[in-house]
């Protein structure tokens, strides 16, 4: 299941959801397999990730943050993807996504693109389908301190 669905016919980048990393172990069983997927005429590529409720979280912040036409980091840490969406480049004139991948490969992409408008309202419905699929079911109750929600 898509999270992220960004194409404009010639670049394309996706985060895909392909389920729960470990299902029924408490501390684990809210954290989600992902992968990163870009494609464009010049280069193509995967990359596994991991999501966690408070990513999910995160993503609906961004998005309301693009909607104001502001630019988001998403996911910026040493151990997973950076995902920074650009909601107006000046020198492309479209929106920008730029994934760079520190911790491992060090290889960075840059993806112009000419989306549809609506493209943000698109993004909620697929954020809102991976929360209907995967909902929150573990409740950290202190750190490192976990039960299941009620």
């Amino acid at each position: 299941m898509e999270l992220i669905s960004l194409s404009d016919g010639d670049n394309s980048f996706r985060v895909r959801v392909l389920g729960r990393r470990s299902p029924g172990v408490l501390h684990l069983h809210d954290q989600l397999d992902a992968e990163v997927v870009v494609t464009s005429s010049f280069v193509s590529g995967t990359l596994a990730m991991s999501l966690f409720p408070s990513d999910l979280a995160e993503w609906s912040r961004a998005l309301d943050l693009l909607a104001a036409g502001q630019d988001v980091c998403w996911r910026d840490d040493d151990h997973s993807p950076e995902i920074r969406i650009q909601a107006y480049n000046e020198e492309q004139e479209t929106v920008a996504v730029r994934v760079e991948d520190p911790g491992s490969s060090c290889v960075s992409v840059f993806l112009p693109m000419c989306l549809e408008e609506g493209w943000i309202d698109e993004q909620r419905k697929l954020l809102g389908q991976v929360l209907q699929e995967w909902p929150s079911e573990v409740l950290e109750s202190s750190p490192g301190v976990h039960e299941w929600r009620r």
